[in-house]
């Protein structure tokens, strides 16, 4: 089990960063993945959302795809904290076109959140979770802004992201 979550998840540390430098992460449907130095040259909008049925995640996702294709120089990565029994039961309810053109990403038991040090401490649904958060990579590969919500309604708009976006291109 050990080593594959050290296949599903490989995040490196540079001496002087805190988060990781790159990291790949799987499709939820199982079908692709996603690795962060391959998006370099683009600004990665990283999403932490809450757990697979959070009505307030699903929305603030829906209304990202939406909007996505008007920021074509960020890219948008949804993580999924699940198990990944749990992630595997929610892709399997969704119909397989949709992952396709939206895809979720697995973060096992949020390891990739730790690796940011997105805090926890979280109750939601009978279980603590991490903080919903968003956490924007610059095309140079290095974090350059978070924000970290306080519950699961606090979060980033895609209009609040635009306009960083737009912020740090100058």
């Amino acid at each position: 089990m050990k080593h594959l979550l050290a296949v599903l998840l490989l995040v490196t540390f540079s001496a002087t960063a805190a988060t990781p430098e790159d990291f790949t992460v799987r499709a939820a449907a199982g079908k692709g993945s996603f690795t962060l130095k391959e998006a370099r040259g683009k600004f990665v909008a990283i999403h932490f959302l809450l757990k697979t049925e959070c009505p307030l995640c699903l929305k603030h996702t829906r209304d990202y795809f939406t909007k996505a294709p008007t920021l074509p120089n960020a890219v948008q990565l949804f993580l999924k904290p699940d198990s990944d029994n749990e992630i595997e039961a929610w892709a399997a309810k969704l119909p397989a076109e949709d992952l396709a053109k939206n895809p979720i990403y697995r973060d096992p038991y949020a390891k990739l959140a730790k690796a940011f040090d997105i805090p926890d401490g979280y109750k939601f649904h009978g279980q603590v979770v991490h903080y919903p958060a968003t956490v924007l990579i610059g095309p140079d590969g290095k974090e350059v802004f978070r924000h970290v919500g306080k519950s699961n309604s606090d979060r980033l708009s895609f209009e609040a992201l635009a306009a960083k976006v737009a912020e740090l291109s100058k």
